[in-house]
């Protein structure tokens, strides 16, 4: 029986560049470097052929602790709630007012990189904010 040492986290977008660059400043990941043989990411886009150009866009965590993102365009547009979403974790450890405050503004933050508050979730000790990112995709701050 084998065990997995790795997984990556696989968005559907309609611009992968642009999405894995909001999530890079979201989670402090880098640019994965551009796959072997290609100096830059212009290079290897300019390799393939025009339909495909853009196509796919990919970062790491540069700690390597983190799972590697993948970005994939597709033709079709978010239509429901997803079914599996990433949980930012900024308020471990924290509870009541001070996690409230931690959760608000790396809430303020991502908007300001283009996200869209939800809603808070808080019952006066444990708190969450939902947010997209975006392309509509939620996720929490928790």
């Amino acid at each position: 029986m084998s065990s997995i040492k790795q997984f990556q986290v696989t968005f559907d977008c309609a611009e992968p560049e642009r999405v894995a660059r909001f999530w890079c400043e979201v989670l402090g990941y880098v640019v994965s470097p551009p796959p072997q043989g290609f100096a830059t990411w212009d290079d290897f886009d300019r390799s393939r052929p025009p339909e495909d150009k853009g196509s796919w866009f990919a970062c790491v965590d540069p700690s390597g602790v983190g799972p590697r993102l993948f970005f994939q365009r597709v033709p079709e547009g978010k239509v429901v709630k997803n079914r599996v979403h990433l949980d930012v974790r900024v308020g471990t450890g924290l509870v009541g007012e001070e996690r409230l405050a931690t959760l608000e503004a790396e809430c303020a933050r991502l908007v300001a990189l283009g996200a869209v508050r939800e809603r808070l979730l808080y019952d006066g000790n444990d708190s969450c904010i939902v947010m997209q990112d975006i392309e509509g995709n939620e996720f929490c701050l928790d």
